[in-house]
């Protein structure tokens, strides 16, 4: 019974640990525009808070007694009950002149701090409370237990749960089953409190949780050998540990990033990495076997290679059926040369504690470095290329006493300098301005041609473009790339059926829609990313050059409209992108809703789908048809005026709307994805809608 009821509790801890991370992060997302920077920040905020989980079960394990450890986990646990269920506040909301790093920080742990941070404690604490419960408590078989209740979260999640219940079910469901591991975790300890021997516990027995058989995060850890008996560490060997740990922490976060940011910022594409990283942790720290440095050295090493050449080669690395694939088994090749040769490097029992409490800084440090300093010190997504390099010069460092190993492992690291060299080459290559906040990465770069009239500024977010302009004066009003006068935005405009129209725009990019604005209109744009306004009123002139009043409004777009007042729209442009990451919350049933409160009668919403992976007529079609609406895909192949091929979808409520013969000119049918469903905030998928 003693055993059941510790399996179950750090069972139910486990399984709570890794689900949360997906449900509260994906609650939050739409609040901060869908940027894939979410998962990266709420990342960090779960490795410091596994962090100071670890240094409490060591602390209290040290220094109090049985009851005293109860007594005060009890409390805790009882404390925590007050902030459920894990929903967070509608207030909380980004104003849209906040850090979103920080709100983001402020919103979790507010949100879920307390519940995370217990949880975050159970599996040393109270795998130390079951070895001092009972006698040959075998705890690795409840180690065992843990890891696989956290894997069956991370997969149960894309898989199982986000298609089949609403966020709001999950986040009470998940509270059930907290105030369950409440009750679980108070009745391990106070059996724990009853049967344990009240003497201070030996760090060098078995049972106590700094142990070689006990683990932090990561799994179990087999005993070193005898022969590494009780050498101190030296500063040596914390500096290494501290990178080994830290540069896992750095890939993982780096490689989401890269996966993400050109594809869609979903919790399958969060997850997998994840899963990767805590796979390698779980193998190289459960047993000897599975990291064998002969076996790995060359995959290791091909790994690194091909995921620096893919940096700069946009078919190997920028390509879904490619890039996915490449740097997941890049990153599981990756992780597990770095935890094997973590789990290698463990110290004597006695320093056991010292060890883990640097694998956990390491881990926090390296989180930190990606999802918080990164966007604010390098001008791109360069982090990937620096990490690949400083893990080959790393493995130059851990093969210092065998020469033709350290010297393989340099020239390594020259190769992925050399290849990240060519990436940062390539994206400054005819650019004068790089720039890169929480939102993404963007360049301004002059394309000059043969004949000079042709020469253009375009505004790069990421790898995609997201407008341009002529650099010939006499040409700096005309409308460029998606949206010529023959797109659908453009047919949506000049078919207004008002003299003075107001014009709604979701994506601010360069401007160039207010290329269409006459005197008396009104042209109000959407725009999240403060840089992106800073840069189209300072490097472009669409704005400025503009008839129209101009307004320009910081913050999400669908958060806005939803506090507005109706704003009597004859045209809504809805266009708003990251790279081709496609915030799903504003392709929503309920996003409908709020774009048609804003709307005249008459009026056309128009959305920009045209994206290379997602077929994402067919989501507008059916989000249209789900609220009695008309919807019309116009195809432009832009050979006579812009030379983009581009999609708009254009949605009105009554027919007539979209009757002109402009519209049936240039319209063409929309392909049909069986068993699509509507999508809503709840329930949407992008596997459906890929190309």
């Amino acid at each position: 019974m003693t055993r059941l009821l510790f399996a179950g509790t750090i069972f139910t801890s486990a399984f709570l640990l890794f689900l949360v991370q997906p449900l509260v992060s994906k609650q939050i997302l739409p609040w901060f525009g869908g940027s894939a920077a979410v998962w990266a920040t709420c990342m960090v905020f779960f490795q410091v808070v596994l962090l100071a989980g670890y240094a409490y079960a060591d602390l209290t394990t040290r220094h109090l007694g049985p009851r005293r450890q109860v007594g005060l986990h009890i409390v805790l646990l009882l404390a925590s009950a007050l902030l459920l269920p894990i929903v967070a506040d509608p207030g909380l909301k980004p104003a849209g002149g906040d850090d979103p790093a920080l709100r983001i920080l402020l919103l979790l742990i507010l949100t879920m701090g307390l519940p995370y941070f217990l949880l975050s404690t159970t599996g040393p604490l109270v795998q130390a409370w079951l070895t001092r419960s009972v006698v040959d408590a075998r705890v690795y078989r409840f180690y065992a237990l843990s890891n696989f209740a956290s894997l069956l979260a991370l997969v149960a999640y894309p898989f199982l749960i986000e298609p089949r219940a609403t966020l709001l079910s999950q986040a009470m469901a998940w509270s059930v089953l907290y105030g369950m591991f409440i009750v679980l975790c108070a009745l391990s300890g106070l059996m724990f409190a009853r049967h344990a021997s009240l003497r201070p516990l030996d760090p060098l027995h078995p049972s106590h949780p700094s142990h070689p058989r006990h683990h932090s995060m990561a799994g179990d850890t087999p005993a070193p050998p005898e022969a590494a008996a009780v050498h101190p560490p030296t500063l040596g060997d914390h500096a290494t540990w501290l990178a080994l740990s830290a540069m896992g922490s750095w890939m993982l976060l780096a490689v989401t990033n890269h996966i993400t940011q050109n594809i869609a910022a979903v919790p399958f594409l969060w997850l997998l990495p994840l899963t990767i990283y805590l796979l390698s942790f779980i193998l190289c720290f459960e047993s000897d076997r599975w990291y064998r440095r002969k076996l790995f050295l060359l995959p290791v090493a091909a790994a690194l290679a091909l995921c620096a050449y893919g940096l700069q080669d946009g078919v190997l690395g920028f390509n879904i059926r490619t890039a996915i694939p490449l740097y997941a088994t890049g990153l599981f090749f990756m992780c597990m040369f770095l935890h094997g040769e973590l789990a290698m490097l463990r110290p004597s029992p006695r320093y056991l504690t010292r060890f883990y409490l640097m694998l956990s800084l390491g881990g926090a440090l390296g989180g930190i470095a990606v999802g918080l300093l990164a966007p604010r010190l390098l001008p791109g997504y360069y982090e990937l290329g620096i990490g690949l390099a400083i893990v080959a010069l790393l493995a130059g460092w851990l093969f210092r006493g065998r020469l033709p190993l350290m010297i393989g492992a340099l020239l390594l690291a020259l190769l992925c300098g050399s290849f990240f060299y060519k990436q940062v080459a390539a994206g400054r290559k005819d650019a004068h301005t790089l720039m890169r906040s929480f939102y993404g990465s963007l360049r301004i770069a002059d394309t000059h041609h043969v004949n000079a009239i042709d020469n253009v500024r375009g505004l790069y977010h990421g790898a995609i473009r997201h407008g341009e302009q002529f650099l010939d004066p006499a040409r700096r009003r005309e409308p460029t790339s998606y949206y010529g006068r023959e797109t659908g935005i453009g047919l949506a405009i000049n078919n207004a059926r008002r003299d003075m129209r107001k014009i709604g725009l979701i994506g601010l990019g360069s401007g160039t829609l207010a290329a269409y604005g006459r005197v008396g209109d009104v042209y109000r744009f959407y725009e999240i990313n403060p840089q992106v306004i800073a840069l189209a009123q300072s490097e472009f002139s669409f704005l400025k050059d503009s008839p129209a009043r101009i307004e320009t409004v910081l913050g999400d777009a669908r958060l806005t409209l939803e506090k507005e007042a109706p704003q009597g729209f004859d045209v809504l442009a809805v266009d708003a992108f990251s790279g081709d990451a496609i915030p799903v919350h504003l392709l929503t049933r309920e996003a409908m809703d709020v774009y048609l409160r804003h709307m005249r009668p008459d009026g056309i919403i128009a959305f920009h789908v045209t994206n290379r992976f997602l077929s994402l007529a067919p989501v507008v079609q059916q989000i249209a048809a789900a609220r009695g609406l008309n919807a019309l895909l116009i195809h432009d192949d832009g050979m006579r005026t812009t030379r983009h091929k581009t999609d708009w979808v254009l949605v009105a409520r009554d027919a007539h709307t979209l009757a002109a013969e402009a519209f049936r000119k240039g319209s063409t049918s929309i392909p049909v994805i069986p068993g699509l469903r509507p999508w809503t905030d709840d329930f949407n998928n992008l596997f459906d809608v890929l190309k």
